[in-house]
């Protein structure tokens, strides 16, 4: 990590506190953070993470994080008349850790490189607990040697670090997986439905489900451990979340043509459990709303 002296990390939520704690903790360099909240700020500072400004951080960072609620988020930093690109230095790099749309990427990748910077897409996948766990995927778009220069950071919080292709291919891989993976919790709760409503313990059918061809990682997980017990608290991934990265797969099937049916169900079932306000709970939820008992 020579090529670094100084880490700058923006966005301390629900997932970027516990990135940047693993972050400060394990790459030996000193570490700035910033946030609205000052409380993520007081809980980091014995990890050894001074509280910033942003424009204290990208004049203080040669590479600097970002874990935002969203890329219109992301966009509007950057853009703000003291924000990240006002203050971006030449030869700095900023990687976006959020699940960003990928014609709003690029564009950001053009607006830094005109000032001298890189930016590169590196949006995380998983869940909380992977986060504070250290045990992140993440996808990255950007220049190769660039990938393989911030690697060794982007290892203190993740153990699968893929390299997706040019930049804003992190964002296609990542926004696609939360697509495929909406859509699998879609026919997991269709399935609980219909089970129940035809006599059979949804607990049963699941079970079994993993010992047959509709085994996956969303029905070990977001089957058995919330659909089955229904089980959705607020602060994992909400609906809303859900529903902006959901909208970022609907768009990107618009621009190359591809109708997306199954993308476009899921939206549906979302903006059901939006209207029944059940948008600060874990998207699962929508199996209550497809199975109103």
């Amino acid at each position: 990590m020579a090529e670094f002296q100084r880490v700058g990390f923006i966005g301390l939520g629900v997932m970027g506190e516990p990135i940047c704690r693993n972050l400060a903790v394990k790459c030996g360099l000193p570490v700035a953070g910033c946030d609205t909240d000052p409380a993520p700020l007081q809980r980091l500072a014995q990890h050894g993470v001074t509280a910033s400004t942003i424009p204290q951080v990208m004049q203080q960072s040669d590479v600097v994080f970002l874990s935002l609620p969203s890329g219109e988020v992301v966009a509007q930093l950057s853009r703000a008349t003291d924000g990240l690109l006002a203050n971006a230095r030449t030869g700095q790099l900023i990687v976006d850790l959020s699940t960003s749309p990928v014609d709003v990427t690029r564009e950001l990748a053009r607006e830094f490189a005109a000032v001298g910077a890189t930016f590169i897409d590196a949006p995380v996948a998983r869940t909380r607990a992977a986060a504070e766990a250290g045990t992140l995927s993440v996808m990255i778009g950007g220049d190769k040697q660039t990938f393989d220069t911030v690697k060794p950071l982007i290892s203190t919080f993740a153990n699968e670090i893929t390299y997706c292709g040019p930049i804003g291919s992190g964002q296609v891989v990542k926004i696609l997986n939360n697509m495929v993976l909406f859509e699998t919790v879609v026919a997991l709760s269709e399935a609980r439905a219909i089970a129940r409503r035809s006599g059979v313990d949804p607990q049963v059918l699941l079970e079994t489900f993993t010992r047959g061809s509709a085994d996956s990682f969303a029905l070990r997980n977001h089957g058995l451990k919330a659909i089955l017990p229904g089980d959705f608290p607020e602060k994992a991934f909400p609906v809303d979340y859900a529903r902006k990265d959901l909208r970022y797969a609907l768009a990107l099937a618009e621009q190359t043509g591809v109708q997306a049916l199954g993308a476009r169900n899921v939206d549906v079932w979302f903006d059901a459990a939006l209207v029944q306000g059940q948008g600060n709970r874990y998207f699962p939820v929508i199996s209550r709303v497809i199975d109103a008992e």
